[in-house]
């Protein structure tokens, strides 16, 4: 499903973060954007999701373009993932009904089937308040699982590999590639080097996105 950005514009109060911003991306292709910290991605990236609403300028997603209706076609993974004080099997299906099947998929997609069985609540277990009973990289595991079940058809990524060690980084960013063939995946990073098999890559600076080079 394409997105399609145009001039859009976006301030906290004075501090204007984001300037005249334009783009078009085609239902299945992979962008990737790079950016220092505070330059804006995680901003553009939630007003992308709809979590946003713009200021200025448009955003249409899916056909979409009121956030409600962009929100049921986005699946997010953020750097710090939100959990609920709640099981893991709820925290991937989120209130919604999933098959055992569908939910063992995706946890087996974001490499986290061999912690789940180890413990002995399995899906069952509680994550805790804010997700205080599992590690960083668990939680973003778990967040991960949740967008893969979602099954929607755009998936943006915030950091999503930032709390996994080199290895599980690898093996999830391979999963989400699989099973994100056919969709349209947004990722966002401040290393071009984790922005691996992106059909273009643009940079964020000074609130404007480049294409890199």
């Amino acid at each position: 499903m394409s997105i399609h950005i145009e001039n859009l514009s976006f301030a906290y109060g004075d501090r204007q973060i984001l300037k005249n911003i334009s783009m078009y991306i085609e239902a299945g292709e992979k962008i990737g954007i790079i950016g220092a910290s505070g330059s804006g991605k995680s901003t553009l990236m939630k007003l992308i999701a709809g979590l946003y609403s713009p200021q200025n300028g448009s955003i249409e997603l899916c056909g979409a373009r009121r956030p409600e209706e962009i929100r049921r076609n986005v699946a997010m993974v953020m750097q710090n993932p939100m959990l609920f004080p709640a099981s893991i099997k709820e925290n991937i299906t989120c209130g919604h009904f999933m098959s055992d099947e569908l939910i063992w998929q995706a946890c087996e997609a974001a490499r986290m089937t061999e912690w789940i069985l180890s413990l002995p609540q399995k899906l069952d277990s509680f994550v805790g308040e804010r997700g205080s009973k599992v590690s960083g990289g668990q939680a973003q595991r778990i967040a991960i699982a949740r967008a893969i079940a979602k099954a929607a058809p755009v998936i943006l990524l915030d950091e999503a590999t930032s709390a996994l060690d080199d290895d599980t980084a690898g093996a999830v960013l391979a999963a989400l590639e699989s099973l994100t063939r056919d969709k349209t995946v947004v990722s966002i990073s401040h290393r071009l080097e984790t922005l691996t098999g992106c059909n273009r890559i643009y940079r964020l600076e000074g609130g404007r996105l480049s294409v890199c080079t």
